[in-house]
């Protein structure tokens, strides 16, 4: 991982965001949702890139066997003192990890492989640890994500700002300046490829699946007030399935998960 990317996960606003509120919050509420679909009633979960285990807690909470591979030490820790958690560090294109897996979440690690055979690595080593039929969730971010996220937040009023994603759009390549407080070096994924390098690796892609659609859009104020309303908020994630595979929906997705079996 380079280490301006660990500088920046290492400041824990990351994990904070899906916890707290605002569209992170919806993120977290959506990748329940869809990963539930794809669990058994107790499942062996490989987390890779699991971070401080955001994910894996709830997973664990559940009643799956989790294990955490993440490619810092710090993050490492805190994942493994999570009951029900293991965690270990490793790099998602050499897993120190072995099968078989009944899931195999790569929910970091696609969009901080800015290459891509790293990042078709990353799937082949999913298919390698998952069981025959198992399913691999691969989580990326929509190409047009720091364009639309800009918009949302004025940041295209900055010169560098338009020139950062003018070349994010047209390579995927997402570059921040240094002295910015912009998201961190990453690659923004079309929506079909994601699956295409999942079938490149070896998988048999299910479907993917738009997270937010288009309600990451609304103020957080807004979206704050949904959680807070069971009826509003029920309204919100049954309106978000309705178009979770809808083609132009996934193009103005913050985030996409793809799943794949083997």
């Amino acid at each position: 991982m380079d280490q301006e990317i660990r500088e920046f996960y290492a400041q824990g606003s990351e994990e904070e965001r899906l916890r707290v509120g605002g569209n992170g919050r919806l993120e977290f509420l959506r990748t329940q949702e869809v990963v539930r679909r794809f669990v058994g009633e107790r499942s062996r979960v490989l987390d890779v890139g699991g971070a401080t285990g955001v994910h894996a807690g709830w997973l664990a909470e559940d009643g799956h066997d989790v294990v955490v591979v993440d490619a810092m030490p710090s993050h490492v820790e805190v994942a493994g003192a999570l009951p029900g958690v293991t965690a270990v560090v490793g790099d998602a294109r050499d897993l120190p990890v072995d099968g078989p897996f009944d899931v195999v979440l790569l929910f970091g690690p696609l969009y901080h492989l800015m290459e891509r055979e790293d990042r078709l690595r990353a799937w082949r080593e999913a298919r390698r640890v998952v069981r025959p039929g198992g399913v691999v969730l691969g989580a990326v971010i929509g190409r047009f994500a720091s364009l639309l996220d800009g918009l949302r937040k004025d940041f295209v009023q900055d010169p560098r700002y338009r020139d950062m994603v003018t070349r994010t759009m047209r390579t995927g390549r997402h570059l921040p300046p240094a002295d910015t407080p912009w998201f961190t070096t990453a690659y923004l994924h079309h929506s079909a490829e994601a699956a295409e390098e999942a079938r490149e690796a070896g998988l048999d892609v299910v479907g993917t699946f738009a997270l937010e659609g288009v309600a990451w859009l609304r103020s957080n104020a807004d979206l704050d007030a949904a959680y807070a309303d069971p009826e509003l908020l029920d309204y919100l994630m049954w309106a978000l399935r309705q178009v979770e595979q809808e083609e132009s929906v996934l193009g103005a997705s913050s985030h996409l998960i793809t799943a794949a079996r083997r």
